[in-house]
């Protein structure tokens, strides 16, 4: 089915905001958004074949605009965090917005989370959003060109294959940032879903969710999700990983990472509905967040309240503070170089 398009004039400041639905053969839809190359719905069947849309999302489309919990966006240039806001390139220092604590958080005030992305129908019936980061953006050094290509396929297969370009050393790091509740977006506490994770260490990180630069095992921990079990299992256990986010705000070191090379990173399975999420990737981590901060976010696309841990956010991406951590997978990007990664989420 051909794609159909919303488009919101521009209003109260924002730019014209475009709506992009993907619907497949079985009648499972996507929708899109220019706004930070953002995801704001998926409806998929339950085990009785009855349609909901399993993402977080708000009511109107300018909520999406500096909301806090970046729902279904594209964060960047750099997602997640970077201590203090400095990393060097080639012996020069450079000095980026405090945003979180002491810290940088996914890129910015701003970020490409809240800027309005160009779009297109692709000729495979896809949605490709570009974007273009000049020189110096949110202290970033280099123009930077960014793609987000979205396809959505008859076996209810969303895929996201992110590519920047960039004239200058820069640090790049590009992921999703959609929140999953697989009983429906407006369903309640997601913690008796059940998680799957294909990583047998985790980062630890300092009180401020700075990685300290250890990948630890996660066995005989509340960490390990190596075998599926209830998120709000260990949710509250006297570990001090836990205490320092409110939950699971961790990233996961994905097993057997090979760069370029797709690995399976999480299944999520929802009892009640039957619903199944598997997400693989080409990147080298998963972050787990349980929505630790959902609560006061803006009003919801059913029109109530989210709650905290209402949704999970499994966030495939690079090593939070790789630029400072020599030892972590690299975050630079040099001319000539492109960086190219995928992340897909397949509904069943």
């Amino acid at each position: 089915m051909r794609p159909f398009t919303l488009v919101f004039p521009p209003t109260d400041g924002l730019p014209e905001v475009r709506y992009h639905i993907l619907t497949n053969s079985g009648g499972a839809s996507v929708m899109l958004s220019s706004l930070g190359a953002g995801i704001v719905g998926i409806w998929v069947p339950d085990r009785d074949g009855k349609l909901a849309d399993v993402v977080l999302g708000y009511k109107d489309h300018k909520s999406y605009l500096a909301d806090g919990p970046c729902a279904g966006k594209v964060p960047g240039r750099f997602a997640n965090r970077i201590a203090h806001g400095r990393f060097v390139i080639d012996g020069r220092e450079y000095h980026l917005a405090i945003n979180n604590g002491p810290n940088a958080l996914h890129g910015g005030p701003t970020g490409f989370q809240n800027r309005v992305w160009e779009s297109r129908l692709t000729a495979n019936g896809g949605i490709e959003f570009s974007y273009f980061s000049a020189d110096g953006e949110e202290g970033y050094p280099g123009n930077l060109c960014v793609k987000a290509l979205y396809t959505w396929d008859d076996d209810n297969r969303l895929t996201l294959r992110l590519t920047a370009q960039t004239d200058a050393p820069t640090v790049v790091n590009l992921t999703n940032h959609t929140y999953f509740n697989l009983d429906g977006e407006g369903a309640g506490s997601v913690l008796n879903h059940r998680l799957l994770l294909n990583a047998s260490h985790f980062l630890p990180t300092d009180d401020t969710l700075i990685p300290t630069g250890e990948l630890a095992p996660v066995a005989s921990t509340p960490m390990d999700f190596t075998s599926s079990k209830p998120l709000g299992q260990d949710i509250n256990a006297d570990f001090e990983p836990l205490k320092f986010g409110k939950g699971y705000d961790h990233c996961f070191a994905i097993d057997g990472y090979r760069k370029g090379a797709m690995r399976h990173a999480a299944t999520l399975h929802s009892p009640l509905s039957g619903r199944t999420l598997e997400v693989s990737t080409t990147q080298p981590g998963v972050q787990l967040y349980t929505g630790n901060w959902l609560q006061g976010c803006p009003e919801s696309i059913s029109g109530g309240e989210y709650a905290d841990y209402s949704a999970v956010a499994l966030e495939c991406q690079g090593f939070p503070d790789a630029p400072n951590k020599p030892d972590f997978p690299s975050a630079l990007l040099r001319p000539g170089e492109t960086f190219d990664e995928t992340i897909e989420f397949k509904f069943s």
